[in-house]
């Protein structure tokens, strides 16, 4: 079976260049400095007020994939490394390149993909008129998509969920945030032009991943087989 993980990064609109009845409508329920703060600070969550801007997928049977990424300054020629290979473009082109390259594989895994990346997606491919290539919100309890948020708290079984770096901390996998990079940073580094530094981010998502996905298939998951 041919499987592909995948990972994205995104970055939220700037809140003063929404339209008046945007922000009027994202404020409505917060009353205080603080939480007014805290809806202007996550609109990279959602893709009605932000954008796609980096998508790595990874075959972890082969090591090799690839990192699309949006970048706004010097054009950057494709070029490899570690396994990846780095390719630039505009949100639509680099959704597009995504739909092309996942239609090749049975299964893709995730982390958190049901509850963030998929539905991202979605949204972000409709907004562009762009239509999918393969169904990304399958059965939850099929194995066409393997959410490994899913898989590691026995589908909500667990009481607490954690985060992708508490996992790979636990295991001793080494985390994406070593780097000192972590999801808060990113709208920053896109705002300042560092893409770059997103994109290789993205790829350490994929990667710890991958290793992620081997602890629990080795060790967690069952099999009669």
């Amino acid at each position: 079976m041919s499987r592909v993980i995948f990972d994205i990064e995104t970055a939220g609109k700037d809140f003063d260049s929404l339209d008046p009845a945007v922000q009027e409508y994202l404020l409505r329920w917060a009353e205080s400095d603080d939480e007014k703060t805290e809806v202007k600070e996550g609109l990279s969550l959602y893709p009605l007020t932000a954008e796609v801007i980096t998508i790595g997928m990874l075959n972890p049977d082969t090591g090799k994939g690839v990192v699309y990424f949006q970048n706004n300054s010097d054009p950057v020629l494709p070029f490899e490394e570690e396994g990846l290979t780095y390719e630039s473009g505009t949100e639509k082109e680099i959704i597009s390149k995504f739909w092309e390259k996942i239609r090749a594989y049975d299964q893709f895994v995730t982390f958190n993909g049901r509850g963030f990346d998929c539905p991202f997606i979605l949204v972000r491919s409709a907004v562009h008129r762009l239509k999918p290539s393969r169904e990304l919100m399958p059965n939850r309890y099929g194995d066409a998509h393997i959410d490994l948020f899913d898989q590691l708290t026995f589908f909500g079984a667990s009481r607490r969920k954690f985060s992708l770096d508490m996992w790979c901390r636990a295991f001793g996998i080494k985390s994406p945030k070593a780097g000192g990079i972590s999801g808060q940073d990113v709208k920053d580094l896109y705002r300042t032009g560092k893409h770059l530094e997103i994109a290789r981010y993205c790829a350490g998502d994929i990667r710890a991943t991958a290793e992620l996905m081997s602890v629990w298939e080795k060790h967690m998951r069952f099999s009669n087989r």
